[in-house]
């Protein structure tokens, strides 16, 4: 199956946003991907608060999520599509990963589960304050491959993706906009260990580059193997990486070094 991941520097302007995602799938397809991933939040990002909440729509009556539909059906392909902000039943607002195949049918919806709260080096960030946290995780069929589904912080919590496995799970997907003072130093390191602990392929998106708020992402989508090899990788700016992903490697892999089934806990 050929994958292909979308990074982006996405702003506040929603209609820029969608144009540039427009763009970048046509390149998706034209260089055969079945399934494209979008990076977290990628209709608006970098506004205040106010702004984030005046943003989020309705999942019944969505704008960003019908645009997805549209644009899976335009282009026969899988979306998964990054994150996208969505109204609660509470004051909170839904940080949410949306699923739709290639005739453009929603079939998920997941939840940002972890929450970003940190404060280091002058950077502040409390995501509580306005995300409502989900509470499922959130897998899905994709070819002959079933995907489990993250978003940004979510890649911090190995229990998730183990659970992911456990129900199946041998791609698993994060979409993010992790920022430039952790990405430098965990982000691919933590790609990595989940593709090798879990003998899974690992679809990464993120955002790059700074945005309306000043706050800066790390970039650097890329494709792992089970193996943990980077298949393909885009360090900065926008753009599209393609990859092929093969059923009957991960399955070698698996065999070779039955890790999953040695565990004791």
């Amino acid at each position: 199956m050929r994958v292909a991941c979308i990074q982006m520097c996405s702003g506040i302007n929603r209609d820029e946003n969608l144009a540039t995602v427009e763009r970048l799938l046509v390149q998706a397809c034209e260089q055969g991907a079945e399934l494209v991933v979008l990076p977290e939040t990628f209709s608006f990002m970098g506004g205040s608060e106010t702004e984030k909440r005046a943003m989020a729509e309705p999942q019944s009556d969505s704008i960003v999520l019908s645009f997805l539909s549209e644009q899976a059906a335009k282009h026969e392909m899988m979306i998964i599509g990054g994150s996208v902000l969505l109204k609660s039943e509470s004051n909170h607002i839904r940080n949410a990963c949306p699923v739709f195949d290639a005739k453009g049918s929603l079939l998920a919806v997941y939840n940002k589960m972890h929450l970003f709260d940190m404060e280091y080096e002058g950077e502040v960030y409390h995501e509580s304050d306005l995300i409502k946290a989900g509470n499922l995780p959130v897998s899905i069929p994709v070819g002959a491959f079933k995907a489990g589904l993250s978003i940004c912080y979510d890649l911090r919590f190995p229990e998730l993706f183990r659970h992911y496995v456990e129900d199946g799970c041998d791609l698993l997907c994060n979409v993010a906009a992790f920022t430039a003072v952790t990405g430098r130093v965990h982000w691919q390191v933590l790609l990595q260990a989940r593709a090798i602990e879990n003998q899974s392929y690992v679809l990464a998106s993120g955002q790059a580059g700074t945005h309306p708020d000043g706050r800066h992402t790390w970039g650097h989508s890329m494709v792992i193997d089970p193996w943990g090899r980077v298949l393909c990788e885009l360090a900065e700016g926008e753009g599209v990486i393609v990859a092929d992903l093969s059923k009957k490697y991960l399955e070698q892999v698996r065999k070779s070094l039955p890790a999953l089934q040695h565990r004791r806990l």
